[in-house]
């Protein structure tokens, strides 16, 4: 057993901070008898990402824990990554542990836009404070209602059930705020055409909630992670990061992306 009292989410915010400060001591948290790993770009097992954080180089990469998440055996964060030779990096962390180690880890990873979005939003900022803990089941139900109401039946005779009003705060790149926007996100047809396809897992931690999903944008596969702060029993914002996926025959493992 792991007698490190720091919580699970502490120390996954430790292991991304690591890739920065070159600590070594974070990548203990892993179990390396049987880490599964669920980055389709990286081979199986421990070795794989310490052989990914090894190759980049030293003292160039930047990590920004922005905010971080509990639930039951899994943590969650959110984080803002520099690695070159890759750029500025929206990220969600996932770890799923078992005896105070990770034995499995999921992610997703997006270049973050030059320019905020139209209402002047980046994809980090916004509350991060957790609470209504008691409310944790509840808004993880509602969360993944929404998915599946929402952004997979693309019903946009839906929205007005979870929104309080117009009151919908977006920081998806090239989308603002309101129920409107959020409209037009569903009902497609553009650039940047997000399509939801299957809910995959939810995870949350009072008013916050992240929902994996399997979809497309620009009819090209892709993995969505989407955070939702919920307030009063209604989505009152939403951040999400977009990873396009390789073609299966170049994935580097077989555990899929979720």
């Amino acid at each position: 057993m792991d007698s490190d009292s720091r919580s699970k989410k502490e120390k996954t915010l430790a292991i991304s901070k690591s890739i920065e400060t070159g600590e070594r001591y974070p990548w203990s948290y892993l179990d390396s008898r049987r880490y599964v790993q669920h980055n389709v770009n990286l081979r199986d097992g421990l070795g794989a990402i310490l052989q990914f954080v090894d190759s980049l180089p030293p003292g160039t990469s930047k990590v920004t824990p922005v905010r971080a998440f509990e639930d039951g055996d899994f943590s969650f964060s959110h984080v803002q990554y520099f690695l070159a030779p890759y750029g500025d990096v929206a990220g969600f962390e996932v770890h799923r542990w078992e005896n105070g180690r990770v034995v499995e880890h999921w992610d997703n990873l997006q270049p973050i836009p030059d320019q905020p979005n139209p209402s002047g939003r980046t994809m980090f900022d916004g509350p991060t404070d957790i609470v209504d803990a008691h409310l944790t089941q509840a808004n993880k139900a509602l969360a993944a209602d929404f998915v599946r109401d929402v952004l997979i039946a693309r019903d946009e005779h839906a929205v007005a059930r979870y929104l309080d009003g117009d009151r919908y705060i977006s920081h998806r790149p090239n989308f603002g705020d309101g129920a409107e926007e959020l409209r037009r996100q569903i009902r497609g047809g553009g650039a940047d055409e997000l399509v939801h396809s299957k809910l995959e897992r939810v995870l949350g931690e009072g008013n916050f909630c992240l929902v994996m999903s399997d979809g497309s944008l620009d009819s090209k596969h892709a993995a969505i992670f989407d955070l939702f702060r919920l307030e009063n029993g209604k989505v009152a914002e939403h951040w999400d990061v977009v990873e396009l996926l390789p073609p299966r025959s170049e994935w580097r493992n077989d555990n899929g992306k979720f």
